[in-house]
């Protein structure tokens, strides 16, 4: 077998020691960071909590009424009192009666009248029953009050403050 020659390839071989010899640098750390893993896991986190955000909404079940009047901006820090069809009142989530309910707004609130109160009442529901509990938050102090309905057809199905 021959040495190879200048022109031919070394098939992968070095001939040169291990271990740097004269004239070559000993090998310094990357100092650039790799940021595709966590961009990638960033990207995971923000597909799952799209996915998962519209689930954890959550509230009591009422078919709202339409209106045509135009929206008004929404507090999401507004307390929510429903009226279900069947004539049962809600503060959030939680079933209250009418006359415990002004007690209820109270302890959430710390007795502040200046609370943002959003009072749902389903379509089938007496307008009575609806007025019963928004005459309850009057007499307890609380004016900030708008009734919530869905908007026209045409606009989609979400409820807005109306």
């Amino acid at each position: 077998m021959t040495a190879p020659e200048e022109g031919d390839a070394a098939m992968g071989a070095s001939l040169q020691p291990r271990g740097g010899g004269p004239g070559r640098r000993r090998r310094q750390p990357m100092s650039e960071i790799n940021v595709t893993p966590m961009v990638d896991v960033m990207l995971v986190l923000l597909v799952i909590f799209m996915v998962t955000a519209p689930l954890l909404v959550t509230g009591v079940d009422v078919e709202l009424p339409r209106a045509s009047s135009p929206s008004l901006d929404q507090d999401n820090t507004a307390l929510t009192v429903t009226v279900q069809g069947d004539g049962r009142v809600f503060l959030n989530q939680t079933e209250v009666t009418l006359d415990a309910l002004a007690a209820r707004m109270d302890a959430i609130t710390g007795a502040n009248p200046e609370a943002r109160v959003y009072v749902r009442g389903d379509e089938g529901v007496a307008y009575g029953r609806v007025m019963a509990a928004m005459g309850s938050l009057y007499d307890a102090g609380y004016r900030r009050v708008a009734l919530i309905t869905r908007p026209p057809s045409g606009a989609g199905d979400t409820g807005a403050a109306q």
